[in-house]
């Protein structure tokens, strides 16, 4: 694999699933290069299963924490227009890596979820928690419990702790995970991480959970 994504496992309590949900990080999204090495990622992905990419909102979004920030808005209307920009990213990912761009998983060996659609159905929306500290790790995580599948969460570094990375908790404090991912996460039996070769310091995440922004790592 030519970008070299350094990889790694925070749960594996049972076999593998059919399918595997792989969140990717908005703020990859700068780095240069970016559809070449996440299209070799989610080659090397699917060529073992199915995979179904869930996509951050990234910088798009992190405009619009700051417009909630200058003048605070109802939290619920920040909570769906925050959803309805991951929208946009998923079809930005979905065009750059040429991609299906769908809302329910498809036969296809990789696609990229319209994350807003799927959360319009079944009123899945309205199960999650409203606020900034619910980004697109706990709702990979969820559509992952729903999907039966594996998940592995792609960000700009590692965990900052590898020798406890298995404590979702330790990852939540130190940033590197939202506050509603443990639960969001309970019932998955396998989840791994990925991270590009040439990576910032954790601190990087440390400083965005301080903003209420973890998932954009």
């Amino acid at each position: 694999m030519r970008s070299s994504w350094k990889c790694g496992m925070l749960r594996s309590t049972g076999a593998p699933s059919r399918r595997e949900v792989v969140k990717l990080g908005g703020s990859l999204l700068t780095l240069p290069d970016w559809p070449m090495h996440v299209a070799d990622l989610v080659r090397e992905r699917a060529a073992k299963r199915p995979v179904l990419l869930v996509v951050g909102g990234g910088a798009i979004v992190d405009g619009l924490r700051t417009i909630d920030a200058a003048a605070r808005q109802d939290p619920r209307l920040i909570h769906r227009l925050a959803i309805e920009l991951t929208g946009t990213t998923a079809r930005l990912v979905a065009e750059a890596i040429a991609l299906p761009l769908v809302m329910e998983p498809a036969r296809a060996s990789a696609a990229v979820l319209d994350t807003p659609r799927w959360l319009a159905c079944e009123g899945r929306l309205a199960r999650l928690p409203v606020g900034w500290e619910v980004t697109s790790d706990s709702i990979a995580a969820s559509i992952a419990a729903d999907m039966h599948a594996d998940l592995l969460l792609v960000k700009r570094v590692p965990p900052p702790d590898s020798t406890h990375a298995e404590r979702l908790e330790s990852l939540v404090r130190s940033g590197w995970i939202d506050g509603g991912f443990p639960l969001a996460a309970a019932g998955l039996t396998r989840i791994a991480w990925a991270a590009p070769p040439s990576v910032p310091e954790p601190s990087v995440c440390r400083t965005a959970v301080e903003r209420g922004d973890a998932g954009r790592c």
